[in-house]
């Protein structure tokens, strides 16, 4: 979804990222707060920000509904990094972890679910919903807002990892309470549709990727997601596809 989102935060459009998990695949701190800084190098790419100038990320603990979360500003961009512990593609665990996962707090296989940093922790489902609500209207009212996430459907989109999926149903759990507009997105399943950007998306969503990846290879080649499947991501680079959720009289539909 990186192009589309670029193109609405160059249009003026204010963003909050929220990375529910810390994408940490089961190993060390060094591994995921590395992603976390390349993922704000991917927001600087976006806005334009000098990626020299540390002045342009400004980073601090904010307090939501008693947890301690982190929060990052760039320009009209706040992202906040939640620090889940990530599910495996599966939806088991990493032991590390205690293999909690989203997928079993949803399911209520767990009452609760902790930051991998020891920050805080989630009293169930229905916490983390709340919490995650707060987040998206903190800033600011809550008309016009559109919520991105990857797809929750299993037909729609295939083989995706659990943790992308259950993002999509906190969204339409969201939706349940909130009228907000959602944009859902295929995730691992892309590479196998047609190919549907332009040059130029192609170009300006392969930049954004690529800010990530160099980030990453600058602690540790062997980090760089391109040079895990760079036939994979070749293809993702071509490809952007989005649905509107619908919505019902009778309620929020995915």
């Amino acid at each position: 979804m990186g192009d589309v989102v670029a193109k609405k935060v160059r249009a003026g459009d204010a963003a909050t990222f929220i990375y529910l998990t810390a994408g940490d695949d089961g190993r060390d701190s060094l591994y995921w707060q590395t992603r976390e800084r390349a993922a704000l190098q991917s927001t600087r790419l976006v806005i334009g920000a000098n990626s020299a100038d540390s002045a342009a990320v400004r980073c601090s603990t904010t307090e939501v509904l008693d947890h301690f979360i982190r929060k990052c500003v760039i320009a009209n961009t706040e992202s906040y990094f939640l620090r889940l512990p990530d599910g495996k593609r599966n939806g088991g665990g990493f032991a590390r972890h205690d293999y909690q996962s989203l997928r079993k707090l949803r399911e209520k296989r767990v009452t609760a679910i902790n930051a991998i940093d020891g920050s805080t922790g989630y009293r169930g489902w229905g916490d983390l919903i709340a919490t995650t609500n707060a987040l998206v209207g903190s800033e600011s009212g809550t008309a016009d807002i559109v919520v991105h996430a990857s797809d929750p459907s299993i037909a729609a989109n295939p083989h995706d990892h659990f943790d992308h999926r259950m993002a999509g149903l906190l969204v339409n759990d969201l939706r349940k309470k909130q009228k907000w507009n959602a944009q859902y997105y295929v995730g691992y399943a892309l590479a196998t549709r047609a190919a549907n950007r332009s040059a130029d998306q192609a170009r300006e969503k392969t930049a954004i990727f690529l800010a990530y990846d160099r980030e990453m290879m600058k602690v540790n080649k062997a980090w760089s997601a391109y040079g895990e499947h760079p036939a994979f991501y070749s293809e993702c680079m071509l490809r952007t596809y989005a649905r509107k959720a619908r919505v019902s009289v009778s309620g929020v539909h995915p």
